[in-house]
């Protein structure tokens, strides 16, 4: 039978960018704390008028997506209007600005030209941020929400472990 190795965390008593340097690892101190964050968590989108969503964390997709159908651009080109489901199925009218158009790669290799919009994001606790979101059909996916690295940059660490580490959906902010 082989030996099986735990790793078992120790208290650290200084600090990260000396720590780092002793283990000759770089360090890049943005300045802020991260959240610690699992691979999927309760979400609010209040500009949106939708209160719980389950969505997925993915470092590996550079942008976010919402699940989105009947979309429909106006006249103008300036806004769009989409139906998505809250956590309990129920349809939603959404009605927003369109921030920008792009292209998006799926982790199949297909390149579509996609609308993103701009959104506040809530988190249980009440932790609040604006995301760039593109819409598209996720209706085979688990989660209708998926955050991607350029809506987690900057506030928030992974664990692929965790699941739901910043607390339950009642935590939301009603």
């Amino acid at each position: 039978m082989k030996p099986i190795f735990k790793a078992v965390p120790q208290p650290v008593d200084s600090s990260s960018s000396d720590l780092a340097a002793s283990l000759g690892l770089p360090w890049k101190n943005s300045g802020m704390p991260k959240l610690v964050i699992g691979r999927r968590e309760w979400i609010a989108l209040p500009d949106l008028g939708i209160s719980l969503l389950d969505a997925k964390t993915d470092t590996g997709a550079r942008s976010s997506s919402i699940h989105a159908t009947h979309v429909v651009i106006a006249d103008d080109k300036k806004s769009v209007r989409f139906t998505t489901k809250d956590h309990h199925g129920r349809e939603i009218s959404c009605d927003t600005l369109i921030a920008k158009t792009g292209k998006v790669r799926s982790s199949m290799g297909t390149t579509r030209k996609r609308i993103f919009i701009e959104t506040t994001a809530v988190l249980p606790g009440g932790f609040s941020w604006k995301i760039l979101i593109s819409l598209a059909n996720r209706s085979e996916m688990l989660c209708p929400i998926l955050l991607g690295r350029r809506a987690l940059e900057g506030y928030f660490l992974v664990d692929p472990q965790g699941t739901r580490l910043l607390g339950k959906k009642n935590m939301l902010p009603s």
